[in-house]
This record gives structure tokens, C-alpha cells and sequence, in this order.
């Protein structure tokens, strides 16, 4: 990633923007922007284009939007580009940043296992679906029919492996599942009447097959006479001049198919056409009759009339009917459960290795709890289920720590539970997972920061500094960081932004522009210090820090603070401060000797004078200018209501907080004067917090439009 170029116009109240940021030369820049100057609708452009959609104007949406935004001269594309808001709590992991947990070598030996299973499985299903003739969920059938729950078919089939592969025959092979077990039957089968016939008929035809030459019951009835004569047929036993003896007292050979099907069919006929078990048989039709719902039972059951015997007790039927099922597909049972146990040996030794492996993921949870200063501590809760692609998500866990306690929490309780920059720092978390899971897909990313760390306290900024830090000596990413947090913005430039790519913002009627950094450094002693003999501006606005450092060293009660105080608000002696005093101030301060020229004239002048210049200047940053307006806003302000008022002596009672003073006494002379209190009024608004500077602090005075202090000077310069 090289250069992008943006040029905007009407994008979220940008009215145009052009700018470069040309990566070659630095992984990151940094924008400062005082609010009003549409920082928040540059972000917005650009995630118009990680989201794919057009930009707009929403307030004017009839004027006619450009949005240019190259990289290398092609457009920027969707996935180039990572938008960090300033807090979106529904911001989550997803399956991208899910990634960073899994190792790709065990998990395509993981998930080649799983395919195996799942095409064995499949076989075995198909199979048992074709045997059974049931449309119903085969695996949730037998997984109910063996174990408790719908979802344990492994663990049924294992459950019944030892009977199954002990059967010597699938008697029931070929019961029509449907047919027989329709939850309208069951419950039909499970009333008194029809029990009770049923009973009646099993107890009757036991008894005749008691009575039976060859059948023995439970051991070999007429249904397993048939399927030996039928196995023995298909298998060539009689082709093979093979023949079989009957013992019942006397022995019977029987040398071919046709006479053992017929003494089947005798032996069965001696039993079926018995007249009592007939009677007892109609008696079940005529219960099943009553019934509409089970006619296709009933059909069922006068072709298989030998299923009769095995309704007494169903749920043993329908094991027995599964396990008929299976054993008819032996071959495919075997080789299923042959895969669920080699999965299930290396199933462990992955899962034991992705426990013991240390991934991108844990990391960047260790980034978390090691930088950021909360009152949890966040766990991976499904670690190995999201390393093996089990589950998309990870889950976190949280660890809320009070003092020498601790207990689990979930979310949402946590959240409940934190301030507003607690519940950013969690929201950063998000963003170091979607972060680091680009880094792992080596995805080159233009990374958007707006004012991330807005609202932090100053011990969870600088940890988002640091970590912004690591970005920038990263290749995969390049940075925008957008601030309106001049603290935030002049720490960006001492850690790793250097000066060359920093800017301002600056919102003017044409458009808005970005401006080369100034005054992020100290620009009182860098700038101003320097230039206060031979800039009128830069001089008038170093008083407020010269009579700073007065304070500080000597006190207020020093008659150099005393002299820069009357620079700064109206005194009885504003007007006879010379340039020469000034000077002489000055020197004593800073142990120099420097001279002004024209040392006799007025100082008091030389704000007006230049506070006059300042209106006539381009728009822009202008710290003096912005120092130079404030002051001269101020001391007119004073000025009008003073002379107002005309008590001498009330103004000289006053030694702080001068303005407000004047103001109220000015509210009770003059209470009519409504326009004028208005104007004074936003002059109270506008102005202490901007003179009153110090070298650490003076965000407010940069924050502040040129434009707004342009027409307070005028409106307060028409008070008089």
C-alpha cells in the first residue's frame, strides 16, 4: 500500500476535500480536527466504502456527492479498509476474527476425520432408510429408540453393538417401520380393549404353537421356518442334492424347497385357522375398525398377521425391528462404528493438542488484560471448539475483580456494571480481535482511527496509543488517526507520528482543508518565545503564558503579574502599559535583554491594532490569532461595562474572577440592555478558559473556530 488520494465533495457536510497520504514515506498519520470540522464525516466516507454503499449529504441530499478515494490511483477496495468508531457496544467477534483460534493443519486433519464419519454415516442411514421404508429422521429414531435423547446416535449404535453382532438372523428386516409404529397405532395398541385382545391372541396362539409338530415357541415359530427355507433356497442347498431331516418322533427327510415351503404352510395353517384364535383375531379387526387413522395398519397386520405376537411389549419390538434393520446391513454397521472409534482416539489427541497450543487469539486476550486498566479479566470459554471449527464463535468469559475477590460474570451484567470508558475499553477489545485476525491473513488494511480514545481515562489512552504504535511498525497496516482530543493528538506526535505528518483540519466556507501540524509542541517556548520581539501577534499572545510562569515563580502578588494582569483585563492602568514595560517583564523573566521598537507605545493598542489584522486574515489554525482575538474580546467587553458602570472603586476591589463581576453589576444597572448582556454574555462563554494558558493545556483556544471569534470581536466591538 502506497499513496491514497481523496477528494470529496458534499460527503456528510464536507462541501470539498482534497488530500495524499503517501504511506511510502510513513505507516501513519494524524488529523486533528476541532469539532465542527466534519471529522466524524470523513470516518463515514470511508466506511461507506468498507460497506459498500454510496456516500451522501444528509442534510442537503439534493446536492450532488463525489467520492474519490484511490489507492495507487484504483479505487479503494472494501475489504482495504477497517473503520474504528469512537464506541459501538454492538460491535462483536465474528467468524473473521474467530480465525485467529484456529490452527489450519489440525483443523483439516479434524475436519478429513469428521468427513469420514459423515460419509459412512451417511451410507449406513441410506441403507437402513431403504430396509426400514421410513421417511423419518433415522439417526434421531434409533438415537430415541436406544439412549434417552434424539441426539446420541453414536452412542445408541455402541450401545447395541454386542446383540446386534450376536444375532444369528434379522427376523424383522422387513417390517414396514412407518406402518407399524404411527404414533396413531402406537396409541391405538396402547388402549385396554385392544391390549387386552391382543394378550387374549398371543396367549392362544402360544398355545397352539405349544401343540405344533415342528414349531417351538420362542425358539423357531413358522416365521423363522420361513426364512430358513427361503435362506436355504436362495443359498443353493437343494441344487446341491443336499436334503434336511425333521425329528418329531419320527424323523422326515425333506430333499427340495417346494416340500418344505408346503409343510411350512401346513404346519402354519394347522395354526392360523385355528377357530378360537380366528375369533380372537376379529375381535382386534373390529377395535382396529373403529379407528379410521390405522386402516392402513390393519391391512398390514392380515398380511403379517405373525407381528401380532410381538405387539404386547412395543418398545422391545422396535428395538428388535432396529436391530433386525442393522444386522441386514452388518457390513456398513461395522464400518461406522470402526470410524467413530479411530475418530474418536485422534479426536482426543487433537483436542489435547490444541489445549496445549498458545494461539494469535489467547494473545490478543493477554493484550487486553495486560494493557488495558479494568475490573475484569476476560478467558476464552470454547477455545478448542472454535480452534476445530465446532462452534463459529468464541465465547468470552469474564472475571470480575473486587479487591481480593473475584467471580464469573456474563455480559451482560458486566456491562451494567461498568462506567462509560470501562465499556470502551471492552468495546477496543473487539477491535485489537478484528485487528490481529487481519494481521493474520496478512490482509492489507488502511486503518481509520477516529477518536478511539475519546473519553479514557489517562491510563487506558496511552494503552491504546501503544497499541497504535504496534500497528504503525507493522506492514500490514497504514493508519488515518482522526482526533479532536489535542492532548490525544500531540501524544499520537510524540510516540510515533512524527511532525511532517501530522495535521489540522480547518472547516472554511470552500471547503475543508488539512494544514501541516503547528504549536503541537510546547508552542509557546518553540514559536512564540522566539518570535516576541519581532511579531506583534506572537507577542500579545505569549502574555497570558508569561504571566503564567510570573505565577508560578513568584506570585500573584509580584508586581510583574500585577502589570501583565492589566494586559489581559481592564485596569485603571490598561492604557499606560508600554511596549517598553512589556520588555522589561520579559527580561526579567527569561534573563535576556531584548528591546521592542518603539518601546513608548501602547501595548493595549498593539492588541487592538492586531486583533483588527486577525479579521483580515485567512482562515486557518492561527493559535495567535485565536490568543490575539480572545484578549482583545475580553478587555473591550471589560472596557464597555466599566465605563458603563463608572465606579472606579468597585473596579479596583476587584482581584479575580473580573469579568463575571462586571457582569453582574452591569446586569443590575442596566437590566433592559438585553442585547448588549447577550453579547457579554457569550463573551463569558468564550474567552477566560481561552487566556488563561499554560504550556500543558490549551486545547480549548485550538478547538475554537476562527469564524466564531471573528464575530464575537465584532459584536462586542459594536457594544461601544
Amino acid at each position: 500500500m502506497a499513496k491514497i488520494s481523496v477528494d470529496l465533495e458534499n460527503c456528510y457536510g464536507i462541501k470539498k476535500l482534497k488530500a495524499d497520504f503517501d504511506f511510502k514515506k510513513a505507516r501513519a498519520f494524524a488529523i486533528y480536527a476541532p469539532n465542527g470540522a466534519m471529522k466524524s464525516s470523513l470516518a463515514t466516507t470511508f466506511q461507506d466504502i468498507a460497506d459498500g454503499q454510496p456516500s451522501k449529504d444528509r442534510i442537503f441530499p439534493t446536492r450532488t456527492t463525489r467520492r474519490t478515494i484511490t489507492l495507487d490511483g484504483a479505487p479503494l477496495a472494501e475489504d482495504a479498509v477497517l473503520v474504528v468508531r469512537p464506541y459501538d457496544e454492538i460491535f462483536g467477534n465474528n467468524e473473521k476474527t474467530s480465525t485467529l483460534l484456529i490452527n489450519a493443519k489440525l483443523k483439516q486433519e479434524y475436519i478429513s476425520l469428521h468427513e469420514a464419519i459423515e460419509e459412512c454415516k451417511d451410507n449406513f442411514v441410506k441403507a437402513l432408510r431403504t430396509q426400514s421404508g421410513s421417511k423419518r429422521d433415522i439417526e434421531k429414531e434409533i438415537s430415541r429408540t436406544f439412549t434417552a435423547n434424539e441426539d446420541q446416535f453414536a452412542k445408541a449404535l455402541f450401545r447395541i453393538e454386542s446383540e446386534v453382532l450376536a444375532q444369528k438372523s434379522a427376523p424383522f428386516s422387513d417390517v414396514d417401520y412407518d406402518t407399524v409404529f404411527d404414533d396413531k397405532v402406537l396409541g391405538l395398541l396402547a388402549t385396554k380393549d385392544v391390549k387386552t385382545a391382543i394378550e387374549d391372541y398371543i396367549k392362544k396362539y402360544n398355545e397352539l404353537l405349544a401343540k405344533s409338530t415342528y414349531f417351538k415357541r420362542g425358539t423357531f415359530n413358522y416365521y423363522n421356518a420361513a426364512s430358513v427355507a427361503k435362506s436355504l433356497a436362495d443359498h443353493g442347498f437343494f441344487k446341491a442334492n443336499h436334503s434336511i431331516n425333521l425329528v418329531s418322533g419320527t424323523r422326515l427327510e425333506i430333499s427340495n424347497a417346494k416340500d418344505l415351503e408346503a409343510l411350512i404352510a401346513k404346519e402354519k395353517e394347522g395354526i392360523t385357522s385355528d377357530a378360537t384364535l380366528r375369533k380372537k383375531f376379529s375381535e382386534i379387526e373390529k377395535l382396529m375398525q373403529k379407528n379410521a387413522t390405522v386402516r392402513d395398519f390393519q391391512s398390514y397386520i392380515e398380511q403379517r398377521e405373525d407381528l401380532l405376537a410381538q405387539l404386547a411389549n412395543v418398545d422391545a419390538f422396535r428395538e428388535e425391528a432396529w436391530k433386525s434393520y442393522i444386522f441386514a446391513n452388518i457390513d456398513l454397521f461395522k464400518e461406522l462404528l470402526a470410524h467413530y472409534r479411530a475418530v474418536e482416539k485422534r479426536k482426543a489427541e487433537i483436542e489435547k493438542e490444541a489445549a496445549a497450543e498458545r494461539t494469535r487469539w489467547e494473545e490478543t486476550i493477554d493484550i487486553f488484560n495486560d494493557r488495558f486498566f479494568v475490573p475484569f479479566e476476560l478467558v476464552a470459554k470454547n477455545k478448542i471448539s472454535v480452534m476445530l471449527g465446532e462452534d463459529p464463535i468464541l465465547n468470552l468469559g469474564f472475571i470480575f475483580k473486587d479487591g481480593t475477590e473475584s467471580t464469573s460474570v456474563d455480559r451482560e451484567a458486566l456491562i451494567s456494571a461498568l462506567s462509560t470508558g470501562e465499556k470502551k475499553a471492552l468495546y477496543v477489545l473487539n477491535i485489537i480481535f478484528e485487528i490481529q485476525a487481519r494481521r493474520a491473513a496478512n490482509q492489507k488494511t488502511v486503518l481509520v482511527v477516529d477518536d478511539i480514545a475519546d473519553s479514557f481515562d489517562y491510563k487506558n489512552k496511552y494503552a491504546i496509543i501503544q497499541y497504535l504504535k504496534d500497528i504503525a511498525d507493522d506492514e500490514t497496516f497504514n493508519q488515518i488517526i482522526l482526533t479532536h482530543n489535542f492532548d490525544f493528538f500531540r501524544t499520537v506526535n510524540s510516540r510515533f507520528v512524527d511532525y511532517d505528518y501530522c495535521y489540522m483540519a480547518s472547516k472554511s466556507s470552500a471547503g475543508l482543508s488539512l494544514q501541516k501540524a503547528a504549536g503541537i509542541k510546547n508552542i509557546f517556548v518553540n514559536d512564540w518565545k522566539l518570535n516576541f520581539h519581532s511579531d506583534a501577534k506572537k507577542q500579545i499572545a505569549s502574555i497570558p503564558f508569561i504571566r503564567n510562569l510570573v505565577e508560578f515563580t513568584k506570585g500573584e502578588a509580584d508586581a510583574d503579574y500585577g502589570t501583565l494582569t492589566s494586559l489581559l483585563h481592564w485596569k485603571a492602568d490598561s492604557t499606560t502599559i508600554t511596549r517598553n514595560a512589556l520588555a522589561d517583564v520579559y527580561n526579567r523573566v527569561f534573563h535576556s535583554t531584548i528591546a521592542l521598537a518603539d518601546g513608548t507605545g501602547s501595548v493595549l493598542s498593539d492588541i487592538f491594532t492586531a486583533a483588527s489584522e486577525c479579521l483580515k486574515a485567512t482562515e486557518g489554525m492561527n493559535f495567535e490569532n485565536k490568543v490575539v482575538l480572545s484578549i482583545a474580546t475580553r478587555l473591550s467587553a471589560e472596557k464597555f461595562m466599566a465605563e458603563q458602570i463608572k465606579d472606579e472603586k468597585l473596579l479596583a476591589g476587584i482581584t479575580s474572577a473580573q469579568t463575571p463581576k462586571l457582569l453582574r453589576e452591569y446586569k443590575k444597572r442596566f437590566a433592559a440592555k438585553t442585547a448588549n448582556i447577550a453579547i457579554i454574555e457569550r463573551v463569558m462563554l468564550m474567552t477566560p478558559e481561552n487566556i488563561h494558558l499554560n504550556s500543558f493545556m490549551y486545547e480549548p483556544i485550538i478547538d475554537m473556530s476562527d469564524d466564531h471569534l471573528r464575530k464575537l470581536y465584532r459584536d462586542v466591538e459594536t457594544l461601544s
